[in-house]
């Protein structure tokens, strides 16, 4: 029987799902240029399949996937060589204009705006982390083990060359602290092209690790006080003439003024756009002191319970300091769209420099063990301890819903709403294994 070569056009949605329509391979150009149909009401998809009703849109409406050509990425299907096409898209009204609830545009209107007003670009990067979910009874964990690392060595070889072939100019894999857990890397890139990375990186590790036997998760936490994963986003700013502006060794923490500016925009409306950057119910059992995810909303300079964090310098041979200096968001997760939430830090950021913030205060040492007063002094705020708590920060905050078109705002909260209620009755094994099976 003869299969067909197919080819796909894909959007991400709020529950972070690649998703999109599929045609002969044959017909690719064809569809670069006239796109496919989509519907509205498929925003209001939740992280479990299911369209989330009531929501702004209904039955009603039509969209297009304009694929952006410059997004296009290929995947081997299997050991024949056998490839797929894939390639993003912006959404488009029928009249050929934006539509004003796309997650994709979102951000490109986010780069163009700080472009606009400032002259800087953002460069990026996201690191992953995941879970294997095998039945493991061994009494140790081997983190960061030659053990661990041999034990996968034809997951990570074969993952590495997937991203690779796709484009994603993979820097790193290796075995992290959770059990059965590992982390990917990819080299920084312009945000637009980051952020598709991300969404394909998440795609292409699940595939990955199903052609070789394994099942893995992206879910923030697996287990009851299990480790977590989280997604972690670097970002730096460049000037017009693509000058790295961020490093600055005369100021605090090297941290420059205009870049000071920027991080303190996303710590002023952290609470604001949490609900955007974990997107779970259960992301919120991840966030938490202890936990080397992000244990409070502050600066920290190699503090890796800071929601932001400037990440550390090392004076090797022919080492460029000005390339190498990035701020590192930890509050995030796979739940999350790499579009929106990098949207959302970039227009945080923007809001800081618009108003000329100060740079944050620098906190320095273990932050987890402060008391009280001592949180209070560095001016470390608690993160949103549940992800009702996260969208009523969002529903409330003026700026950062004025960030996003009314129809957008009513869905994303709506959606994440009915998530909650869903897995309110689900005891928490069940619970557990719902989220590690989706994501």
């Amino acid at each position: 029987m003869r299969k067909e070569p197919l080819s796909i056009i894909l959007t991400s949605d709020l529950a972070a799902k690649a998703r999109g329509r599929a045609f002969p391979q044959q017909d690719f150009q064809k569809y670069l240029n006239t796109g496919c149909g989509w519907v509205p009401a498929n925003l209001a998809i939740d992280a479990f399949g299911s369209i989330v009703t009531p929501n702004p849109f209904g039955s009603v409406g039509d969209l297009r996937l304009m694929p952006d050509v410059s997004s296009i990425a290929s995947l081997a299907l299997n050991d024949s060589g056998e490839q797929t096409t894939m390639v993003l898209a912006d959404i488009h009204t029928p009249d050929g204009k934006p539509w004003d609830c796309d997650p994709r545009t979102f951000l490109k209107q986010a780069i163009a705006d700080l472009k606009q007003e400032t002259g800087l670009s953002v460069v990026s990067s996201f690191e992953h982390e995941f879970m294997l979910l095998v039945n493991d009874e061994r009494p140790v964990n081997t983190p960061f083990s030659l053990e661990s690392y041999l034990e996968e060595e034809e997951l990570g070889g074969r993952l590495i060359a997937a991203l690779d072939d796709a484009g994603l100019e993979p820097e790193m894999w290796l075995p992290e602290f959770g059990r059965n857990q590992f982390e990917v890397t990819v080299a920084p890139s312009p945000a637009l092209v980051a952020a598709d990375r991300a969404v394909y990186l998440r795609e292409i590790t699940r595939h990955v690790a199903s052609s070789v036997g394994k099942r893995i998760t992206f879910s923030p936490i697996i287990e009851e006080n299990g480790g977590g994963n989280g997604v972690h986003i670097h970002v730096s700013l460049r000037d017009e003439d693509e000058r790295f502006v961020t490093y600055d060794p005369s100021r605090p923490g090297s941290l420059s003024e205009i870049a000071g500016s920027f991080a303190a925009g996303i710590l002023q409306h952290a609470e604001a756009i949490q609900a955007i950057a974990a997107s779970a119910p259960i992301s919120y059992e991840r966030l938490v002191p202890n936990h080397w995810s992000a244990g409070g909303v502050f600066l920290g300079e190699n503090n890796r319970e800071a929601m932001l964090r400037i990440c550390p310098l090392f004076n090797t041979p022919g080492a460029n300091h000005q390339k190498q200096y990035n701020l590192e968001y930890r509050a995030a997760d796979a739940t999350s769209n790499p579009w929106l939430v990098l949207g959302c830090l970039i227009r945080a950021g923007l809001e800081g420099i618009r108003a000329g913030l100060d740079a944050p205060n620098i906190v320095q040492g273990e932050s987890s063990r402060f008391t009280e007063a001592e949180r209070q002094a560095h001016g470390i705020r608690s993160i949103p301890a549940s992800l009702e708590e996260a969208l009523r920060a969002f529903e409330t905050s003026e700026v950062a819903r004025g960030w996003f078109s009314t129809g957008f705002a009513e869905t994303f909260l709506s959606v994440k709403r009915a998530e909650i209620r869903r897995v309110e009755g689900m005891e928490t094994g069940e619970r557990y294994a719902a989220y590690a099976a989706t994501y």
